[in-house]
């Protein structure tokens, strides 16, 4: 190897002085190797952050479509939500409108069951009016008789007219009223088995009258059997 401004000697022990120089050589190839480790650290580093990069772009999107995911999720939850509201609003109408014609047919059968009973009570009162007139027509007996009673009552009920009485008088006056009272019942009793008797009396004829009919009911038959054979005899 020849150097600018050194002098080469011929004799290789003068070559052997300068062993520095035989080294000089290498020096090149050591910056190489450096600026290639370099160069390989940084290309290293460049890969390691373009695949961090890529990395976090593929997290990214994955996140992304988790995301899309949660939402198409959330959408459709949001679809059925509304569809059920839907459904059940339309079964509430349903239900109001149910009611509703139950309510108005309720109410027209309860008008025309008030119409109705409107009609009969005034048929009713139309026919107990025609029942008055006939009635009033015959009542006049009874109300004679009824007449008749509250006069007998009347006399019967005289006024006391104790105020102006002493103690003796009022003691006549009671034993007066005690014996009229006695007396009233009385009658009353005569009068209950008079009108005992009167029933009896009414019965026994009624069950005579009936055997009698049957008799002659009987007698009859007898004597119509006899002239239908007398009939056919001859």
């Amino acid at each position: 190897l020849l150097l600018p401004g050194v002098k080469q000697g011929r004799n290789p022990a003068e070559r052997k002085e300068l062993p520095f120089l035989a080294m000089a050589g290498s020096v090149p190839c050591s910056i190489q190797d450096i600026h290639r480790k370099r160069m390989e650290k940084d290309l290293n580093e460049l890969q390691g952050l373009i695949d961090a990069h890529f990395e976090n772009r593929k997290k990214e999107e994955e996140e992304l479509i988790s995301l899309k995911d949660r939402i198409e999720h959330r959408r459709a939850e949001r679809a059925e939500q509304q569809r059920i509201r839907s459904e059940r609003e339309k079964e509430r109408q349903a239900r109001m409108a149910e009611e509703r014609a139950r309510r108005e047919e309720e109410e027209a059968r309860k008008k025309a069951e008030e119409e109705a009973r409107k009609k009969k009570a005034f048929s009713n009162m139309m026919h107990f009016g025609g029942y008055l007139q006939k009635t009033e027509k015959k009542g006049g007996k009874k109300q004679t008789e009824r007449e008749k009673k509250k006069k007998i009552l009347s006399e019967r009920r005289k006024p006391l007219n104790i105020d102006h009485l002493n103690e003796d008088k009022l003691r006549d006056k009671a034993k007066e009223l005690w014996q009229s009272i006695h007396d009233l019942e009385a009658e009353k009793f005569e009068l209950q088995e008079k009108f005992k008797r009167q029933k009896y009396e009414i019965v026994t004829l009624t069950a005579r009258c009936d055997e009698l009919t049957s008799c002659l009911g009987l007698c009859l038959a007898c004597w119509l059997a006899e002239r239908e054979q007398t009939v056919l005899l001859a």
